[in-house]
Formats: structure tokens, C-alpha cells, sequence
């Protein structure tokens, strides 16, 4: 069992891959390489799960509502300044780049 991220298109640019967080284009595959390359290390695919574009969204969300209510809790802490920065850019990074271009998925794999 694996869970792998892969591009739902290819960035145009290196700048876009970057704002998926990817250090370069070619950090991911398409999901077609993504399973073909399975199969060149010696995998069969039994199973995958895609994360659709909702549970993507919900699982991104999440995790800005996490730090809003750690800087309610935490107003006065030395990283607080850096978290509201994150709350601020991170929504707007997602919606513009990593919605747009990055998927995950789970795969089942079994040895040939």
C-alpha cells in the first residue's frame, strides 16, 4: 500500500510546480506514468483510491481552520506571527496552484 502524489496536469512552469510545494516538474508523474512505473519496478495495481477534488479541498481546509484556532489559543507565542502568514498565503496557494495541478492517490500494490 501507497500513497503518492501526481500531477493532474503537467505545471506549465517551474514556478507553478513550486507552488504545489514540488521542488521541480519532475518531482511527480501523471497519473498514467505514475501507474505505468508500478509495473516497471515489478507491481501489480489491485487497488487505487483518488482523492476527489472535495475531500481534497476538505483536507487542505482543515488544516487552515487548525492554525486559526491555534492562534486563537496561541496569540502571544513566539511563532505565532509566522503561523498567521502561513493562514494568509495558504489558501490563496492552494486555490492558484495545487487544486489546479496536484492529486494523490492510494495504491494497492502486489510483487509479480
Amino acid at each position: 500500500l501507497i500513497g503518492e502524489p501526481y500531477w493532474r496536469r503537467l505545471p506549465p512552469t517551474e514556478e507553478v510546480a513550486r507552488g504545489c510545494l514540488a521542488g521541480s516538474v519532475s518531482d511527480f508523474l501523471l497519473l498514467p506514468e505514475l501507474v505505468a512505473s508500478f509495473g516497471r519496478l515489478g507491481y501489480d495495481v489491485v487497488e487505487m483510491v483518488l482523492a476527489d477534488q472535495d475531500s481534497w479541498d476538505r483536507y487542505e481546509a482543515a488544516k487552515w481552520l487548525t492554525m486559526r484556532r491555534w492562534l486563537e489559543a496561541h496569540p502571544d507565542d513566539e511563532s505565532a506571527e509566522e503561523v498567521r502568514a502561513q493562514l494568509t498565503s495558504e489558501p490563496v496557494r492552494y486555490a492558484t496552484y495545487t487544486r489546479e495541478y496536484l492529486g494523490w492517490g492510494v495504491f494497492a500494490l502486489m510483487a509479480r
